[in-house]
This record gives structure tokens, sequence and C-alpha cells, in this order.
């Protein structure tokens, strides 16, 4: 194996049949309401290829990124160059896309990000850009030992962005979540009847098989530590990169409120309008109920963040 430069994924896209096309990115900003929850399911405790804070000890090469992008369909490389592609066992069907490492090497560390597959590598070998690989050792040096992990919570490069892909409609959804910082465990579609589960495809696109109408959506995402972001007013544009306004987590998150989790029911949903004064009335009823003799209101309870637990 000739280390370095090794274009070995070109050849994989026509056989995926997923273009990417124009990633123009709009001026749309979605208004958001964000709430943590735990999120029942396999989804919730989507698999990552080593738990926080676990190092492991292996072996990095680089290579140069091929033309359409790596395996995670982001529709660019992270704009300073930084990232990496794991072996199949480590990507595992794109559980990490878009998480972050930090890798030490010979000559000092460095932070990327989990953008593609590396499918000839072994467990525990990992292909870095040629810019990041320069942050650890010289590229002539092709091969050399290393230990990473991966970082919880690490700092965001921007708000968190929606990607409709290209074919979609109303009939079959595909969407991409960028700038999550931790792995995404699941995303959800409102539909009338509640959460719609989109399905997680090895090339990092959530899936909603038959659909989830004409749109604009409200979609849900949750990260494997339980952060939860509700993006509202999301467009059936596909192609186009949705900026949300809004970060995952830490500074420049929107303030943080309790939410429910309804599961899709196969009965006939009732109306939003409906729906929203069912569960005010019994809001209203709970408070009243809770209320003392005195007929003075009580001071609502402290809702507790929820953990999720795999």
């Amino acid at each position: 194996m000739v280390y370095g430069r090794r274009h070995r994924r070109n050849s994989r896209w026509p056989l995926l049949g997923f273009g990417l096309g124009g990633g123009a990115i709009a001026a749309v900003v979605i208004a958001t309401a964000v709430g943590l929850t735990q999120v029942a399911g396999s989804q919730a405790c989507a698999a990552v290829f080593t738990s926080a804070g676990a190092s492991v000890s292996g072996t990095a090469t680089h290579y140069v990124l091929p033309p359409g992008g790596g395996n995670c369909m982001f529709p660019f490389p992270p704009g300073d160059g930084l990232f990496v592609a794991l072996s199949p066992s480590e990507y595992d069907g794109a559980a990490p896309c878009g998480s972050y490492l930090e890798v030490s090497g010979p000559d000092g560390s460095v932070r990327v990000e989990v953008a593609d597959q590396c499918p000839p590598c072994a467990s525990g070998h990992i292909d870095l850009s040629e810019a990041a690989f320069s942050k650890i050792a010289p590229l002539a040096a092709g091969l050399v030992s290393v230990r990473y992990q991966t970082i919880t919570d690490p700092p965001l490069p921007a708000p968190v962005a929606l990607r409709v892909k290209e074919g979609s409609s109303q009939y079959w959804l595909a969407l991409l979540v960028m700038n999550a910082g931790n792995p995404v465990a699941s995303v959800q579609v409102e539909t009338g009847s509640g959460w719609l589960d989109l399905a997680h495809a090895s090339y990092n696109y959530w899936i909603a098989q038959s659909g989830a109408g004409p749109g604009p959506f409200t979609v849900r995402v949750t990260d494997t530590l339980g952060h939860q972001l509700t993006l509202r007013d999301v467009a059936l544009e596909p192609g186009v990169l949705q900026d949300t306004g809004t970060r995952m987590y830490g500074a420049g998150a929107a303030p943080l409120r309790a939410s429910a989790t309804p599961s899709v029911s196969t009965s006939a949903p009732a109306s939003p309008s409906k729906a929203r004064a069912a569960g005010s009335a019994a809001a209203r009823r709970a408070r009243q109920a809770a209320a003392p003799a005195t007929g003075l209101p009580t001071a609502p309870a402290p809702v507790p963040r929820a953990v999720p637990t795999c």
C-alpha cells in the first residue's frame, strides 16, 4: 500500500447514485425552540466507535479527499481542512459523522472532524487530511503511531445547518445534519400523528422512506449526549444548505425548556390547534389539583434535565 495520496473513494459514488450537486448556502434563518428530553429506542443510543474520553492506540496515514467529498456526504470539507476518515468498523454506518477526535502523534496533537470512511483501513488505523497529518508529523513520514479519542461537546464551528437531499419530495425525504458537534443520535420530523423517526443511512442522510409531506417541516435533532434542537420552518428545497442560526449547545444555543416526545400513532390525528388546546387544558387541571386549600397557585416544579441511558 502506498501511503499518502490515495484517491480510493472515487469509484464508489456512481454505485451509490447520490450526487451532491450545488451546495449553495441560502440565507434562511429558521425559528427554533430547544428542549432536552430522553429519547427511547435504539436511535438514542447510536453506536460511537469509542466512548468519549477513551483513548485508542493506533496508526495514522494521510490522503487527499477525492472530488465529490467523503462518505459523510458533507458538501464541503471543514474550513480549516482538518478532518479524518475512519475504518469501516469505526465508521459504523456513519454513526460518528460530524463528531470530533483529538489525535496525538510524534510532533503534537490536532482536533479533526469525522468526514469520511477509509475502506482499506483496519480498526485503529485512521486516515488524516494532509493539513491534519502535518500537525502531528511530517508528511514524508507517511505512517506514524498515534493515540486518539472522541471529544465530548467540542467547540462548534457554526450553527446547526440542514440540507435536503436532491430527489427529495413529499413522498421521500432525506436530511443531512451539519455542525452538531457530538454524534447525532436521532432525527425526527413532526407529523399530524406525532414525531416520525428517520432512518440513518450509511451515507449519513436521515431518511423518511415514505416522505413527510410537502413541508415546511419541524425537525428535531438529538445527539448522543441528550442535547436536543427543534427546528421549525425547514423548507423542502433540495440541494440548499439551510442555516438555522442556532447552535446545538453552548454559546448561541436557544434557551432550554422541557419538551414532550410523542411517538407516531396509527390512529386518526387530532388537528394541531386541538392538540395544543388539549395540552393546555390538561396543564391547567394539573396546576389546579396541586393548588393548596387557600386557592393560591403553586409555583411550577423545576424540570430535571433528562439523561440519556444506553
